[in-house]
C-alpha cells in the first residue's frame, strides 16, 4: 500500500526563507478573512498571505514570484469598493499585505510626512495634529484605509473640493517594480525637471505597475478655527445654487459640501439609534458644509459663516439650517455623513455606483436616474449621496425586497449599471471617480473610455509588468 506524498510548494517554501514565519501566513483560517472584499462581492483563493516588513524584503519575494510565475495581489486595509484587493479563485497568486510598513516620521519643518504604505489614515490624522498640522484628505473608512490603498486607488474623500485627491497630495514614492527592482522617487527637490513626473504612475494604478511601499505626503497647517452647519433645501438643485452661493461668499473656506437626501439620512439614524437628527424637521435634501480658515481669518470665520446662511435663508435657497455649536456637535453631524455607506449596506442588495460629472450637471443626471431607473425597473429604489461640491456622487440602486441576490446581480442589477453609465457618459462624466476600476468594472471601463487612452494604458502596462503578475484581473484588460 503506497501513501501519497505532498511536495512542498517551492513558492511557499521560498517565500517563508525571505519573511521567516511571522512574515508568511499559510493557515487557510487565518487568510480566510483578507479573502472577501468589503462589501462582500467578491472572494478568491490564495497560496499564501505575505507580510513584509521592509523594501528589500517585498523586492526578494516579487523576484521569488516573478522566477516562478507567481502573481500577486496588493492589499492595504481591504476597505476598497470594487475587488481590486481581492485575489481571483484560482489558489495561485500570493496575497500581498503592507500592513506591517507602518514606519511613520512628520518633518514640520517642510509639512511633509513620511509613510510606509501600511500607516492607517486616521493614524496619519492623529500624528499630523500632535505636530499642529493636518493631511487633508478623509473619508468614511478612515479607520482601515492605509496610504498605501489610498495612493493606489488615487482615493478622494470630503475635503476635496478644496485640496484636491491622493494625486495632488503625494511629494514622492517608492515603489517596487514587478522585477523586484526598486525604484525611489522620494526626493525632496521642489524643482526637478529631470523628465516624466513618474510617480504619478502609480498614484491610480491599483498595484498593477508596482507596489508602493513608502510615501512623502503634503500636509498643511491645522485649522485654527472651523464651522460645520447642517441645512435643509428642496431639491438638488437649490443644493446646487447653495453650493455657489457658499463659493461666491467664501471661497477661500469652503472645505466640504455634502449632500444626503432624506430617506438616506432616515435608514442612518436607524443605523446609529443614538443619534440625533441635526434639524427638527425632516427635509427632501440635506446638505452637509464645511468652513474652516487659519489664524489670519480665524476671528472672522464664525460670523462669516452666518451670515451666508442668514442670507441664503433670506433668499430662499434653504429652508432652514443649523450651525453647530461646538466641535462635539461638528463630529456628530461628519458621523451621520460617514456612515451612509453603511447604513446603506444594511438595506440588502444594491448596485453601488461612484461616478462624476461636470458639476453644473450633476442635478440634470440625479433627476434623470430617479426618473428612468424605477421606470424600467419597477421596484428598485435609486439613493443619490455625497460630495457634490466636487461632482462625484453615490448613485446605490437597491434592488426590490426578496429577489434572488444571484439572479439580479447578473440580470438587472447589470443591466441597471450600464443604464446608469450610458448617463454618465452622456453627461461627459467617469463612471469611477474615487474608487477605482477594480473587478467591478474592468470590461466597462473598456466600453466607455477613448479606445486610445486604453492602449496607452495596456502600452504602459506591457512595459512595467511584461508577464501580467501584479494585481491580474484588474484595471487593464487584455485587448479583446
Amino acid at each position: 500500500m503506497s501513501e501519497t506524498i505532498t511536495r512542498p510548494d517551492p513558492v511557499v517554501s521560498g517565500a517563508q526563507d525571505i519573511l521567516g514565519t511571522r512574515g508568511l501566513l499559510v493557515d487557510p483560517e487565518m487568510i480566510e478573512p483578507w479573502l472577501t472584499d468589503w462589501r462582500g462581492r467578491y472572494h478568491g483563493r490564495a497560496r499564501a498571505l505575505a507580510q513584509p516588513e521592509t523594501a528589500d524584503e517585498l523586492s526578494a519575494l516579487v523576484k521569488l514570484c516573478a522566477r516562478m510565475n507567481v502573481p500577486l495581489v496588493p492589499q492595504g486595509g481591504n476597505s476598497g469598493m470594487v475587488g481590486g484587493a481581492t485575489p481571483d479563485e484560482s489558489g495561485q497568486a500570493i496575497l500581498l499585505s503592507l500592513r506591517r510598513m507602518n514606519g511613520l516620521r512628520i518633518d514640520a519643518a517642510t509639512s511633509t510626512a513620511e509613510c510606509g504604505a501600511g500607516v492607517i489614515l486616521q493614524t496619519l490624522h492623529e500624528a499630523a495634529a500632535a505636530q499642529d498640522l493636518r493631511f487633508p484628505l478623509s473619508l468614511g473608512g478612515k479607520g482601515s484605509a492605509t496610504v498605501g490603498g489610498l495612493i493606489s486607488t488615487n482615493a478622494g474623500g470630503t475635503q476635496v473640493l478644496r485640496h484636491g485627491t491622493m494625486r495632488a497630495l503625494v511629494e514622492g514614492l517608492e515603489v517596487v517594480l514587478a522585477d523586484g527592482s526598486i525604484l525611489d522617487l522620494t526626493s525632496a527637490l521642489k524643482k526637478d525637471n529631470r523628465g516624466f513626473d513618474l510617480k504619478q504612475l502609480w498614484i491610480g494604478s491599483e498595484g498593477t505597475l508596482g507596489i508602493v511601499t513608502r510615501a512623502v505626503v503634503r500636509l498643511i497647517p491645522a485649522i485654527a478655527e472651523r464651522r460645520v452647519a447642517w441645512a435643509g433645501v428642496d431639491t438638488i438643485h437649490d443644493a446646487r445654487r447653495l453650493l455657489l452661493h457658499c463659493q461666491q461668499a467664501l471661497p477661500q473656506a469652503l472645505e466640504g459640501f455634502e449632500v444626503i437626501p432624506r430617506d438616506c439620512l432616515d435608514h442612518v439614524l436607524v443605523y446609529m439609534p443614538d443619534a440625533q437628527p441635526p434639524l427638527a424637521q425632516r427635509h427632501c435634501w440635506n446638505v452637509l458644509m464645511e468652513f474652516d480658515a487659519d489664524r489670519d481669518a480665524a476671528a472672522s470665520l464664525g460670523e462669516a459663516v452666518e451670515n451666508v446662511l442668514a442670507n441664503a435663508l433670506e433668499g430662499g435657497l434653504i429652508d432652514d439650517a443649523v450651525i453647530a455649536a461646538n466641535e462635539t456637535q461638528a463630529e456628530a453631524f461628519w458621523e451621520l455623513r460617514e456612515n451612509v455607506a453603511s447604513a446603506e449596506r444594511q438595506r440588502g442588495p444594491a448596485r453601488q455606483h461612484d461616478i462624476s460629472v461636470p458639476v453644473e450637471l450633476m442635478p440634470d443626471l440625479l433627476d434623470q436616474a430617479e426618473r428612468e431607473i424605477p421606470e424600467q425597473f419597477p421596484g428598485v429604489e435609486v439613493v443619490g449621496f455625497g460630495h457634490l461640491g466636487d461632482g462625484n456622487i453615490h448613485l446605490h440602486t437597491i434592488a426590490p425586497q426578496g429577489v434572488d441576490v444571484d439572479e439580479w446581480e447578473r440580470g438587472d442589477g447589470a443591466r441597471i449599471s450600464d443604464l446608469v453609465y450610458r448617463m454618465v457618459t452622456d453627461h461627459g462624466g467617469s463612471i469611477s471617480a474615487e474608487h477605482g476600476i477594480g473587478q467591478d468594472k474592468l470590461k466597462t471601463l473598456q466600453e466607455t473610455r477613448d479606445p486610445v487612452a486604453m492602449d496607452v494604458m495596456r502600452a504602459v502596462k506591457q512595459a512595467l509588468d511584461p508577464h501580467g503578475l501584479l494585481n491580474p484581473g484588474k484595471l487593464v484588460a487584455p485587448k479583446d
